[in-house]
This record gives structure tokens, sequence and C-alpha cells, in this order.
């Protein structure tokens, strides 16, 4: 599918980012800019920000310190086709595969002829013609985490930020679901996605930003994090020794 030819909502400019809840400051003063193209990988030990600072830039929750500006205002607006969010542990409705790609297509108020054929691409593409009657809950978690990444997909998103999305699989499902982003990345799809995998981080990521207590200690390119850390922390975290 094509990706739409209206001007970009990137970059993201995020200035001063900070969250707080209960007198307590999860999220601290970040400070980055999300390009245009490839993946941002979000690294951190638990606890960092890493779930957080994603629901931010996708408008889930509202920050109660700082901004985040899109190219365009309409990158704004959480919930439309522009930007989509893929959860660690996808969230299903209680219908079938085919209806859990249906009901946002629906919402976005596309006829029915446009939704089965955008739907149908999206089964063969992601692989799941043999499964699209299924009940989506009882899909195994691999067979869940493609029918999120195709249900982001069928939306035409610009970009699409990804919360874990292989942290509970085998594998062979992480395999399919890190070739599936590969092939987001070559339609020109941006993607920031928080991993805990460092080799996964190493394979995907064109970008890093690295989290520790809740505050952007790097940003850089994955080639200069992984292979020349500015900082003690960087380096303490690549070498194993978790930050908390």
């Amino acid at each position: 599918m094509a990706m739409r030819d209206t001007a970009s909502i990137l970059p993201l400019s995020v200035e001063g980012l900070g969250y707080a809840v209960a007198g307590k400051t999860l999220l601290e003063d970040i400070t980055f800019t999300l390009p245009r193209g490839g993946l941002t990988a979000v690294l951190g030990a638990n606890g960092s920000g890493k779930s957080l600072l994603l629901r931010l830039c996708h408008g889930l929750i509202t920050p109660t310190r700082g901004s985040l500006h899109w190219a365009l205002e309409e990158g704004r607006r959480a919930g439309r086709q522009r930007h989509a969010m893929v959860f660690q542990r996808p969230i299903m409705l209680r219908r079938s595969a085919r209806a859990n790609l249906d009901h946002p297509l629906a919402a976005l108020g596309l006829d029915r002829a446009a939704r089965q054929a955008r739907i149908a691409e999206a089964l063969e593409r992601f692989g799941l013609e043999n499964l699209a009657e299924q009940p989506a809950r009882l899909l195994s978690g691999g067979e869940q985490q493609r029918l999120a990444l195709a249900r982001a997909w069928t939306l035409t998103p610009e970009v699409i930020f990804l919360d874990e999305p292989c942290s509970q699989l085998d594998p062979g499902a992480t395999r399919q679901i890190e070739a599936m982003l590969s092939e987001f990345d070559r339609d020109g799809m941006t993607l920031m996605m928080a991993t805990h995998d460092l080799a996964q981080a190493r394979r995907l990521a064109r970008n890093v930003l690295f989290l520790n207590g809740g505050r952007l200690i790097e940003e850089a390119s994955a080639e200069t994090f992984f292979n020349k850390p500015r900082t003690d922390e960087a380096r303490a975290f690549l070498t194993g020794n978790l930050l908390w």
C-alpha cells in the first residue's frame, strides 16, 4: 500500500517533556527530535520510562510539563491515521481477526468495498488468511501481534509507536515481527520502538534514545551508541550492569 502524498507530520519535536503523578516524577526534562524515516529504539532498564514516553508521544497521556510539536497540527490528534500504536500485549476485540481489522476502518468512515479490499491485502501481507475468521483473543501471542501490526498498517500511518512488541514472543515469532518492521521501514514509515532487547535494537535501529531514571541520557545514531557510548550510564547498560 502506497504511503500518502500529503505533507509529512514529521519531525516530532519534544521539548522539556515531563510527567508526574501523585507527586512522583516519572519523566523529567526529555528533549529530542524524532526524524522522518527509520526506526528509533528507546532503550533503558525496566522503569526507566520507555513505555510512558511512547504514550506521551502518541497522545494517550498528556504531559505535565514541556511540549510536543508535530510538523503539522494534524499530528497532535491521537487516534487519527497519521500515527498508530502497537502495545506489548495487543488489545483485541471479542471478535474475529477480520472484524478486528474492519473496526478501525469503519470508524474512519471507509465504505464496505474499500474496507474489504484493504483487509484482504492486510490478511495476505501478514500471513493471516487462514486465521481471518478465528476469534482474535484465542490466537497465539505471535499471531495476535501480527494482527495488531496488520491493524495498524491498514490505517496507513506515517508513524508507528511500538511498545516492546516482541517481549512475549518466542524466537521464531520475533523473527517474523522483525521482518515486518523492516518492511514498514522500506515502505517509508517511521517507527519508534521501546525494547529491552539490545540485539534487536542493533539489528533494526537507525537511532537510539537511552533513558535512565526518567531522564534522557543519550540521543545518538545506533552506530554511535553501540560502538562509542558517551556516558558512563550507557556503557554500564551495554555491559549488562542494569541501572535502577
